[in-house]
């Protein structure tokens, strides 16, 4: 099985829990030419009234200045790893059963297919989690 695994810096903002918040922030980005490839957002459950962004990927400086200056941070605590491969049934479990006989444990997962491709974004613990995660990954047949 041919994947393709690489560790991605995720951007975060935090968003007004109101509508356009996050029209806007995106749209910042958009104008600096950030093609992204993965957006979550969602409201923040223990604070009313505010919600969370995540973004990648954002390459060069121009959209690094943009991301700053609609507030978008690089997260620190969020270490990701992005892997994409040919979509098949019982691929996530192999992945997932993979991580977990090398004692790795996941703080999130999301993923997606479109057409015969699909992509999975990993977030880890720590940077040394994210690393043993992309070597157990490569490894893998």
């Amino acid at each position: 099985m041919k994947l393709k695994v690489s560790q991605v810096d995720v951007w975060a903002v935090e968003l007004q829990d109101r509508p356009g918040n996050l029209a806007a922030k995106l749209d910042v980005l958009a104008e600096a030419g950030a093609n992204l490839e993965f957006v979550v957002a969602r409201r923040e459950s223990g604070r009313p009234g505010t919600g969370v962004a995540f973004v990648t990927p954002l390459k060069g400086a121009a959209q690094t200045r943009a991301a700053q200056r609609a507030g978008f941070k690089k997260t620190p605590s969020l270490h990701s790893v992005r892997i994409e491969a040919a979509d098949r049934p019982g691929l996530g479990a192999e992945l997932t059963e993979a991580l977990a006989t090398a004692q790795i444990n996941l703080r999130g997962l999301s993923a997606a297919a479109f057409g015969k491709r699909c992509v999975v974004y990993l977030a880890l613990d720590s940077a040394a989690d994210a690393k043993k995660a992309i070597r157990v990954l490569k490894a893998m047949k």
